[in-house]
């Protein structure tokens, strides 16, 4: 039986509760998922030698990582190859492109240093978003960087901040759509602090200096990413939860949630419907923790589902900025990047293919034993056959036809990068 077949049946069984599937597709063709560039040379980036500090480690050596611009660019075009729709691509700043001779601090970026990734994306109708990189320099001091009570620490780490906004706008004119920039710092110390105020009074002071700069806020989307604990900073992290929602409350900036960086009991999913209760938008980095934040590779698990499935049910596509954050150096790159891209399009799909406001009657009805009964047969519904045909129809690789794509290119391509 044909893909089409299949589909045709499939379509039929969700018509019988509701569910449209062509609308489902359809939706998931045009929702942009931010694919981070990190995971194809494991976060090194550009701008420095040396291996990853601050909180940030990658294991394995797996071959074939991306070593230049051009590889990684290379790299990022045969997943999207592999990635049905038009998603969006996710920068570090230590990722900058300078010309042969040319180097500048991070304090010292500006938009030129990434006019070739600007190219890159207007070539494929993307767009990006941008991180400034507060980890792996000469200035992360103690493990200090915008709470640092080194006012030359403090200031460099502004300055690089500014920057960033900078070219992030840069970014949001030259391509025509907003770009989300996520602050994240490596701040907190290994054991019991004697002080927990200081330190975030000054990462607060720090983050009013980089936002006093004037940029067009339609623009330039910002946002404050929260951390429970890290290498080196288990006891306290100056960016708490509790900080960084605060904060973008009171300042109008949107708070990001990384699911790996709660406690284990803590989930996302949970978390997405108090969070829209608030505030207009909110951003997410969709990882996979393995008892703590260690980014494994996205899977089609359950809490990714319930993650999909709280913004699908909330109408929320358009106010949750979501990417990936993972990066496994154990296994080829190539596949790890699409099969954490192609899992979170199979969460959304799941989610779109679900009928949300039936649910949500029976609940508000009383009526919960439908609810379980019907969330529980929803499982086996032919999820499968609307996946095959929404891959098939894009003129992307069906099932695990793509690993041959990837097989391919390791032979080809990332076994001759020694």
């Amino acid at each position: 039986m044909t893909n089409q077949a299949y589909y045709e049946a499939a379509k039929e069984m969700y018509a019988s509760i509701g569910v449209d599937t062509e609308a489902a597709m359809e939706t998931l063709r045009h929702t942009a998922i931010s694919m981070h560039c990190w995971q194809g040379d494991d976060v090194t980036g550009f701008d420095h030698e040396g291996p990853l500090t601050g909180g940030i480690q990658t294991t394995g050596n797996y071959p074939g990582k991306a070593r230049t611009p051009e590889e990684l660019m290379a790299d990022i075009d045969k997943v999207l190859s592999m990635v049905a729709g038009t998603h969006k691509l996710n920068l570090h700043a230590n990722y900058a492109i300078f010309e042969k001779g040319e180097f500048v601090d991070r304090d010292r970026l500006e938009p030129k240093h990434f006019a070739k990734w600007v190219e890159f994306a207007k070539e494929r109708g993307m767009g990006l978003d941008f991180n400034p990189t507060l980890f792996s320099h000469d200035m992360v001091k103690d493990n200090l960087t915008l709470s640092s009570p080194d006012n030359n620490v403090r200031d460099f780490w502004i300055r690089h901040c500014q920057a960033c906004i900078r070219i992030s706008e840069y970014f949001a004119t030259e391509l025509g759509q907003p770009c989300v920039m996520n602050i994240w710092i490596p701040d907190g110390y290994k054991d019991i602090p004697a002080d927990r105020m200081a330190p975030r009074a000054r990462f607060k002071d720090s983050l009013d200096q980089i936002l006093s700069i004037p940029y067009d806020r339609s623009k330039v989307l910002v946002c404050l990413e929260s951390k429970v604990f890290g290498i080196g900073m288990e006891s306290y992290t100056v960016g708490s939860s509790e900080f960084t929602i605060n904060y973008a409350a009171s300042r109008g900036i949107l708070p990001l949630m990384d699911n790996g960086h709660y406690h284990p009991t803590e989930v996302v999913s949970d978390k997405i419907s108090s969070m829209l209760l608030f505030f207009d938008q909110i951003a997410l980095h969709v990882t996979r923790p393995v008892r703590w934040d260690s980014d494994h590779v996205v899977l089609f698990d359950d809490e990714t589902r319930e993650i999909a499935k709280e913004i699908v049910r909330n109408d929320a596509l358009d106010r949750v900025k979501f990417g990936l954050d993972f990066f496994d150096a154990s296994i080829n790159r190539i596949s790890a990047w699409t099969v954490g891209m192609r899992n979170f399009q199979k969460c959304l799909l799941y989610a779109l293919l679900t009928p949300n406001k039936k649910l949500a009657q029976l609940q508000e009805e009383g009526r919960l034993t439908e609810v379980m009964m019907l969330q529980e047969e929803l499982k086996t519904y032919p999820f499968g056959a609307v996946w095959d045909y929404f891959c098939e129809s894009s003129g992307v690789p069906v099932r695990e036809n793509w690993y041959d794509e990837v097989k391919k290119y390791e032979t080809e391509v990332l076994n001759k990068r020694v």
